[in-house]
């Protein structure tokens, strides 16, 4: 299956350089670029790409209200958003996670980060910048809405491992492996913990494991 992936950046050349490292994979094709926010939103949901990759800065809207747009709190069929900055600044990172995107890559970040990025915001999980990530969740103090109250249901123990591997930035396989579990437990036991938590997606699982302070435990 072919990854169709739309481009969100006020950079022609960015924009060219993220299509040629993308289109360099059998599986990811793009299908449409943007040079600014409200172009963004309207090819998006003109086109219903299976990822959208924004840029924070644009004219118009910034990344922050375009992903706000796609995949934000009462979108009906929301995008997946992945943002991708130069910018390595707290606010940007919580405020793209908190308006709806699965991932924050950096720039600067090799390009099989980037694709890996894109292919697990398309599998449904998330990805960030491993530079970003434990400094982002261990600050994040303000809870996002989904995940801002304990869950109706307590989670069982295995769960809780889940959530916590997923809070240090483990993948399914790499949960899988150290669980001794198959891929497809670990994929089960994500989707009782997001009803549980009322959690769209992996960051949002990990955001709520620092906040309630379940990374203090063993």
């Amino acid at each position: 299956m072919t990854i169709r992936v739309l481009l969100a950046d006020d950079q022609a050349m960015i924009r060219g350089g993220l299509r040629l490292i993308l289109e360099d994979q059998d599986d990811i094709t793009v299908v449409g670029e943007a040079a600014d926010g409200p172009e963004a939103v309207e090819l998006a949901r003109r086109l219903r790409p299976d990822v959208c990759l924004v840029d924070i800065r644009m004219p118009g809207l910034d990344g922050i209200d375009v992903t706000r747009a796609l995949a934000g709190h009462g979108v009906q069929d929301p995008l997946r958003v992945v943002v991708v900055t130069t910018f390595d600044l707290d606010e940007y990172v919580h405020g793209a996670l908190h308006a709806g995107a699965v991932g924050f890559v950096l720039k600067g970040a090799a390009p099989a980060l980037l694709i890996e990025a894109v292919r697990a915001a398309h599998a449904g999980d998330a990805l960030i910048s491993p530079s970003l990530t434990l400094r982002l969740l261990r600050g994040l103090t303000t809870p996002t809405a989904p995940a801002a109250a304990p869950p109706g249901r307590p989670l069982s123990a295995r769960e809780t491992e889940v959530v916590r591997a997923i809070a240090r930035g483990r993948t399914n396989q790499e949960i899988a492996a150290d669980l001794f579990i198959t891929l497809s437990t670990v994929k089960s036991h994500l989707t009782a913990v997001q009803q549980k938590l009322g959690a769209r997606n992996r960051v949002e699982i990990a955001a709520w494991a620092w906040q309630h302070k379940l990374m203090d435990h063993p």
